[in-house]
């Protein structure tokens, strides 16, 4: 089991929360981005830089994240393709998208972007707050025991 995280857009607090699962549960975790990434000291914590470009990052975690893995994103279409692996994905507000939700999601996404070029909508989803906070850290605990209660089966 790994957790991956997208980590361009992924919000520091939530890359905390990961990093202090990851220390009490023995998980490694890898951030993608196409940008430098700070250093970290735990022997758990990797992180990948990929070339600039569209979808780079996303390409990299969609071709190495397995069935084992949890995704931390923002990005539904790199959402898509991890869940038809058969990996765990879960969003920065700790909605986990799933085979029932994320071609929801995707069209939802894409209408959204359709109004917003159109000028009918503006702006996007709302600010993250304490309350999204709390819901990542709850919704990443109970994944992360069901998970590793599930390997020791």
């Amino acid at each position: 089991m790994r957790i991956w995280i997208d980590a361009d857009a992924c919000p520091r607090v939530i890359k905390e929360i990961v990093f202090r699962a990851s220390e009490r549960l023995d998980i490694p975790v890898c951030l993608v981005a196409n940008t430098s990434l700070a250093k970290h000291h735990s022997r758990l914590i990797d992180s990948v830089v990929v070339s600039e470009g569209f979808d780079v990052a996303d390409d990299y975690i969609a071709e190495h994240a397995t069935p084992e893995d949890v995704v931390i994103t923002a990005d539904i279409p790199l959402a898509a393709r991890i869940v038809a692996k058969g990996a765990v994905g879960l969003d920065p507000r700790g909605e986990f998208y799933t085979e029932e939700n994320v071609g929801e999601r995707l069209s939802m996404r894409d209408l959204m972007m359709e109004l917003r070029d159109a000028g009918v909508v503006q702006g996007g989803p709302g600010q993250f707050g304490a309350t999204d906070r709390q819901r990542f850290a709850s919704s990443l605990d109970s994944l992360l025991t069901r998970m590793i209660k599930g390997r020791k089966h």
